[in-house]
């Protein structure tokens, strides 16, 4: 009896304690007016009842979610359209139905492979206005004399039709759809989560028709939150508090889409999952059994959450992991690049056969960033040197490294023009919405005005211009999303900003080149220092979505290597272009120097010529060789002692920049005799003899021994290049006082192979 009394009691216990847990987040907040009212825009076609009941949906060997083959649902049966008749039209009419804004292409032929079943559609003939493809003039549905190698695909934009919503007309086979929403989002909910950048946690939400709403997460499983994750550009998912979000649906009434959600976790983006069955909704709304959907994410290493005060250092490649065995170069921005693997102290490249974009979304996750938003091949991002290492990969999408990925070893017909590549999603950190370019004839260049806190307020204003060079300007570019830097200006006097954004508000910058955001790079702090000040004096660039990219062939070094001695009386052109070591200052004109000899043969594997930075009017006659610099120094040669001293050194101080050879099919561009224009094309190299003047390093003064030598091109960074990792070049350089060779020589700043050389080296003199 006493029992039943405290009934009452305990109820009203139970209450206070979880109104109490309920305010232990209280301080964790969530957004005002939540979810957000949004007005729909989008009206949904009306069609006759007499127009054929159609759904559209993009197939095949996609590069991207927005693009694929075209495949129709009609009489209970997926099938194809054939390519006769199609046009940039019917293109728009398939894109806009799938509710995408335009296409951008399309492509006959089968490029996204053959499908099955029937050929719905053949010879169609769109306006582009009509409202779904059924409506187009055709042969009829089903009428058809055309074969699956003929089947059309299509590239749709990247962006959506604002308030569109998704329409079922074929509900029985509503899980063989792919998602069509206009956007998805994580919407952090937590406060501790939504003043972080990257956002990596919160409720996953869809906008249809113009509002977002939020999924049932009844059937939501873990490869879903992949998925999700993968998008947003986190390599991972991981657990979060349930029990807080439970609560927080609770107080704040969630809107449910009208779908489940069916992915594989091997999908690109939400939109290449499959359609779920319609969910269980109860009549107020609420989700049978369920919550609004939650993922939480786990960032790569260099897109830690931050505070959006505050960002973390500089992005390096090289840092993702100790010993990498991948690694991306060429890329304009981070996330993308030629994909080079390591194999026996040697980096390679992968063959472009069968690349895939499940193999390039192996590649993105390794590295730390999310999945991949295409696969690119031919040698999209310039090409490689070296081996080529892997040949026809396929991945399943799950393997930890490419490595672990199905491959041919042989690559034989395989060439560097075949060079595979990736572009991979990476975390949304706003570093886009701190800086602009100001006064320029485009988008691509101008003034450099950056945003900035100023007492208490954010202000726009200028950088100091005072050794603002190419490595600021790559930064600027890329930050941006613009590409490489073309130029870097100094005065920008051509380019009137905004007014109100002339005063100085950042000096003293210093980058390395592979920062994500100029406000990662050395720079003044709250004491500025700038002598010529703002305005007209600000810094500028141009930028472009291309850029060459220099590269020495390391054979040709070792192979052209030898010594000579050579009379001073024979070297009085080399000697006044400051290209023997100082003490040949004092020697007579009958002693000799002893010279130690090759060639370099230089290639462009970018994507663009490499040209001067000075224009031909500056350049400088040199009467003695009887030829022009374009530049000062474009290649220094130097010689260190195993403990990193260097004891000989020179440069290429006086040179012609031409097109000595080129690739089968490409045309020489540049050749400097009789003052012609200087430059190296794209698949074309520059080769420098042993026997000229100046290709040599003065050795008279050093003693037998084993040395490092190293070649650098380009190393003052005068010309803008897509990679300048692979601008170095270093050998062992043996010399017995007799004779002089190279051996083990190899392309970028570091290398195992080398490093474990010189290890055995000193192992067997101890």
């Amino acid at each position: 009896m006493l029992s039943t009394q405290c009934l009452p009691c305990c109820t009203v216990i139970l209450l206070v304690l979880f109104e109490l847990a309920l305010a232990q987040y209280e301080h964790l907040g969530y957004p005002p007016g939540y979810p957000d009212p949004e007005q729909e825009h989008y009206i949904a076609p009306q069609l006759s009842p007499d127009t054929p009941r159609i759904q559209l949906r993009l197939a095949g060997d996609k590069r991207k979610h927005n693009e694929g083959r075209v495949e129709v649902f009609y009489n209970n049966e997926w099938g194809t359209v054939c390519d006769d008749d199609f046009t940039i039209h019917a293109a728009q009419v398939v894109c806009r139905e799938l509710g995408y804004l335009e296409a951008i292409s399309w492509s006959p032929s089968s490029k996204y492979g053959k499908g099955q079943g029937p050929i719905w559609f053949d010879n169609l003939h769109c306006t582009g206005k009509e409202k779904t493809l059924a409506l187009c003039p055709s042969n009829g549905i089903g009428v058809s004399d055309c074969k699956h190698s003929e089947d059309v695909g299509v590239v749709c934009s990247d962006k959506r039709i604002p308030g569109f919503k998704f329409v079922n007309t074929l509900p029985n086979h509503v899980e063989n759809l792919d998602i069509q929403v206009e956007d998805v989002r994580i919407r952090a909910i937590l406060s501790s989560y939504r003043k972080r950048i990257p956002v990596t946690e919160g409720y996953v939400e869809v906008k249809d028709g113009g509002k977002w709403k939020q999924i049932c997460n009844t059937e939501w499983t873990q490869l879903d939150s992949r998925v999700i994750c993968g998008m947003f550009g986190f390599p991972g998912e991981r657990k979060y508090n349930a029990r807080v979000y439970k609560m927080f649906a609770r107080r704040r009434k969630p809107t449910y889409w009208d779908y489940a959600v069916n992915c594989t976790g091997n999908e690109a983006h939400l939109s290449s999952c499959k359609l779920g069955q319609a969910s269980s909704l109860k009549l107020n709304g609420t989700c049978a059994g369920g919550l609004p959907v939650v993922v939480s994410c786990v960032p790569g290493r260099d897109f830690a959450p931050t505070s959006m005060t505050g960002f973390r250092k500089a992005f390096r490649q090289e840092r993702l992991q100790r010993q990498p065995l991948v690694r991306l170069r060429g890329g304009a921005i981070v996330g993308e690049g030629r994909v080079e693997v390591l194999k026996n102290g040697e980096w390679g490249t992968i063959c472009d056969d069968s690349w895939s974009l499940l193999s390039a979304t192996v590649v993105c996750r390794e590295l730390g960033f999310g999945t991949a938003i295409e696969a690119l091949s031919g040698g999209r991002l310039g090409q490689g040197m070296g081996p080529v290492h892997m040949n026809e990969v396929q991945c399943t999408g799950f393997e930890k490294s490419i490595t672990e990925c199905v491959f041919n070893k042989e690559a034989l017909g395989c060439s560097h023009e075949e060079d595979a590549a990736v572009r991979c999603n990476v975390p949304s950190m706003g570093f886009q919405q701190s800086l602009r370019l100001s006064g320029g004839r485009n988008p691509y260049e101008g003034r450099v005005e950056v945003l900035v806190e100023r007492n208490g307020s954010l202000v726009w204003g200028t950088v100091c211009s005072e050794s603002w060079g190419t490595m600021e300007a790559m930064v600027v570019c890329r930050q941006l999303g613009l590409g490489f830097a073309s130029n870097a200006f100094q005065e920008t006097w051509y380019w009137p900003g905004e007014v109100s954004a002339d005063n100085v508000v950042m000096s003293g910058v210093r980058c390395s080149g592979t920062e994500m955001s100029l406000s990662h790079c050395l720079h003044h702090g709250a004491h500025l220092s700038c002598a010529k000040g703002g305005g007209r004096n600000a810094a500028g660039v141009s930028c472009s979505e291309t850029a060459p990219d220099l590269v020495l062939n390391p054979q040709v070094v070792e192979q052209t290597t030898y010594m000579e001695d050579r009379p001073m009386f024979m070297l009085q052109c080399a000697h006044e272009e400051d290209c023997l070591s100082s003490t040949a200052n004092q020697v007579p004109a009958n002693s000799y120097r002893r010279l130690l000899r090759f060639s370099s043969q230089i290639h462009n594997n970018g994507q663009s010529d490499f040209r001067p930075k000075a224009g031909r009017h500056s350049w400088v006659w040199h009467d003695c060789h009887r030829h022009y610099h374009s530049m000062e120094v474009f290649t220094l040669y130097d010689l260190f002692s195993l403990n990193g001293t260097k004891v000989a050194e020179g440069h290429k101080a006086s040179f012609c920049l031409e097109d000595s050879e080129c690739d089968e099919g490409i045309e020489k561009r540049y050749e400097c005799a009789n003052f012609g224009d200087q430059g190296i094309t794209v698949g074309c190299w520059d080769t420098y003899r042993h026997d000229i003047d100046c290709q040599w390093v003065d050795i008279t003064d050093i003693k037998p021994g084993d040395y490092i030598f190293q070649i650098v091109i380009n190393p003052n960074y005068e010309v803008p290049e897509s990679d300048y990792t692979n601008n170095i070049l270093k050998c062992r350089c043996r010399y017995d006082g007799h004779r002089v060779w190279m051996y083990s020589c190899h392309n970028g700043k570091t290398s195992q192979l080398f490093v474990s050389d010189i290890t055995q080296h000193r192992l067997e003199h101890l």
